[in-house]
């Protein structure tokens, strides 16, 4: 019967009559074995199908190499390109990951924690979902020393660490902008109020119009899930207004278009009528007619930064304690806004 073992550095070693230290050494390409001896030992691997034992050596040197990244969810493009921006700083320092998607709930998040743990991570990055309210689950890791990195939605905490845009002065240009172009009864469109992302985007929108002598109205904010069926809702529900809001900021730009695509369908111009402006800058905002005004939020370089900071702080103790990282953004001005000024895509 065939044997069906793992190939050891001892089984080459006796096929080539050396010792397993230079086995491991040659498999190293260590500088003091000559390259004839590399080089029968690597085709002797091959041949005998050896396999390096990583998760034996992980548990010698108590590192895994690999991170963990919990995110929201994956079927967005924000998330996916951040995604795309943590890859490439992990391979460019020869780390593996873990993606896992808590859906939008704590419960799944909190699972996800443990199973993360039990995978040996080395550190974790993390965007909460959106009802998290507390961060309990992620003391099993925090006790033990492991570095955790928010990006995005994140959440204060002793030992944490926060990459994230200035969310308020981002609503804050947004609310300025449309206010320029003449608008007087701004609506905003935001998602759960746990998550700081929103919240700050909404006290930006609220700083804006006292700013500018305009009174805030609790009947022209809406919380909701910020999906396309929610911008399709928020449409519906303006046309039914007797006092339509002239403007409607959107959290993000999904939500953005479908309220654009909703009042275009029921005859109403935009942004004569109502200007729309949204958030992130995806690919979307530029093909909806017309145009969204929206924000450019750096979705790549902020997974690109969140990685190098974590593994910043696995491997020097100069980057240990907590702290915050602030990316720039930039408020991009399109034909959804423009009211008064020729178009302008900045």
């Amino acid at each position: 019967m065939k044997e069906n073992r793992e190939t050891t550095i001892y089984d080459i070693a006796r096929d080539l009559g050396i010792s397993p230290s230079t086995v491991s050494r040659a498999l190293k390409k260590h500088p003091g074995i000559k390259k004839e001896t590399q080089r029968r030992v690597r085709e002797a691997a091959k041949k005998m199908g050896y396999r390096h034992n990583k998760f034996a050596s992980s548990l010698r040197l108590n590192k895994t190499h690999t991170l963990g990244v919990i995110v929201p969810k994956l079927n967005s493009y924000f998330m996916a390109t951040a995604i795309a921006g943590i890859q490439n700083v992990a391979n460019k320092y020869g780390y593996s990951i873990i993606i896992s998607q808590s859906q939008e709930n704590e419960k799944k998040e909190a699972e996800q924690v443990v199973t993360l743990y039990n995978s040996r991570v080395d550190g974790l990055l993390v965007s909460l979902a959106y009802n998290t309210n507390s961060l309990n689950h992620f003391e099993l890791l925090l006790n033990k020393g492991i570095p955790l990195v928010f990006f995005d939605r994140v959440f204060e905490c002793k030992g944490c660490t926060r990459v994230v845009i200035d969310n308020n002065k981002a609503g804050y240009e947004i609310v300025s902008h449309l206010i320029s172009q003449g608008c007087r009864r701004i609506m905003y469109v935001g998602g759960n109020l746990l998550r700081n992302v929103y919240t700050e985007r909404l006290n930006g929108y609220k700083r804006a119009l006292e700013d500018n002598g305009l009174a805030f109205e609790d009947s022209l904010v809406i919380i909701n899930s910020l999906s396309e069926k929610d911008g399709e809702d928020v449409g519906k529900q303006i046309l039914k207004m007797k006092k339509r809001p002239d403007a409607v900021f959107a959290a993000n730009d999904t939500t953005a278009v479908s309220v654009i695509m909703t009042l275009k369908q029921a005859g109403l111009s935009v942004p004569e009528d109502i200007a729309v402006a949204g958030f992130n800058n995806e690919p979307i905002s530029r093909i909806v007619q017309p145009n969204l005004t929206t924000v450019d939020y750096p979705s790549y370089e902020i997974g690109e930064l969140a990685t190098e900071t974590l593994i910043k702080k696995l491997n020097s103790e100069k980057y240990a304690n907590p702290l915050i990282v602030i990316l720039d953004h930039k408020l991009i001005i399109r034909e959804s806004t423009l009211r008064k000024n020729s178009f302008k895509d900045e």
